[in-house]
């Protein structure tokens, strides 16, 4: 079992899954030991299930999901010889966007967000873990976007508020304030739940929500 294997063994539990892989530079802002890098997302289905039976969900305290978030994933990192990475907290801020696109499975999409070849529009990061290890990186993915020849992304916003020329944040928590809005409140945006990857991924419509409800405080 190669060490990536490993860790996607230990991550399982977590229903967590390995979301890339990259080598890291001097330009990273890690310490010089750290080689590569493995990215960390939720592995769906069953993430929204597991996270919200901890420890964490229920205490009553804020950011329950990052609080977890640094439990499971240090406890990995620590297994593997490990150093866990977040992208919350800091400083210092650690560029997330660049190693997702440089892991070779995630891109810029036609709405400017990442889009990731399992996840979709879904994709997010719930953090990384750091290895002394140079170990062998799988290959590179093909854009999905490239052969999604409907690029529903695209027009799926009401008020275009997400599309090809970037994300207009004050005009999407606008239209979250009207009685349209609900759809997206309650179900998660419809420019990511309308990427087809974004559906095959079973993501549950709670986790949206939840998310939502934080973005438009």
């Amino acid at each position: 079992m190669t060490l990536l294997q490993e860790i996607a063994a230990r991550a399982a539990p977590h229903r967590l899954g390995l979301f890339g892989a990259l080598r890291l530079t001097a330009e990273d802002g890690l310490p010089p030991e750290w080689r590569t890098l493995v990215l960390v997302g939720p592995e769906e289905p069953g993430f929204w299930a597991h996270l919200t039976a901890q420890p964490e969900w229920a205490d009553g305290k804020a950011d329950p999901v990052d609080r977890w978030s640094e439990r499971a994933i240090a406890e990995i990192a620590r297994a593997s010889g490990g150093l866990a990475v977040f992208p919350f907290g800091g400083p210092p801020h650690h560029p997330f966007f660049p190693w997702a696109v440089r892991s070779g499975r995630a891109f810029a999409s036609p709405v400017t967000i990442l889009v990731h070849d399992r996840a979709g529009l879904f994709v997010s990061y719930r953090g990384a873990i750091a290895l002394r290890e140079v170990v062998d990186l799988p290959p590179p993915v093909p854009n999905p976007c490239d052969s999604c020849a409907e690029k529903p992304c695209l027009t799926a916003c009401p008020v275009g508020a997400l599309g090809q020329d970037g994300y207009d944040v004050p005009t999407c928590h606008a239209f979250l304030d009207r009685s349209e809005g609900q759809d997206c409140l309650n179900r998660g945006c419809r420019v990511r739940r309308a990427c087809p990857l974004s559906k095959a991924y079973g993501r549950v419509e709670e986790q949206s929500a939840y998310h939502m409800r934080l973005f438009h405080k």
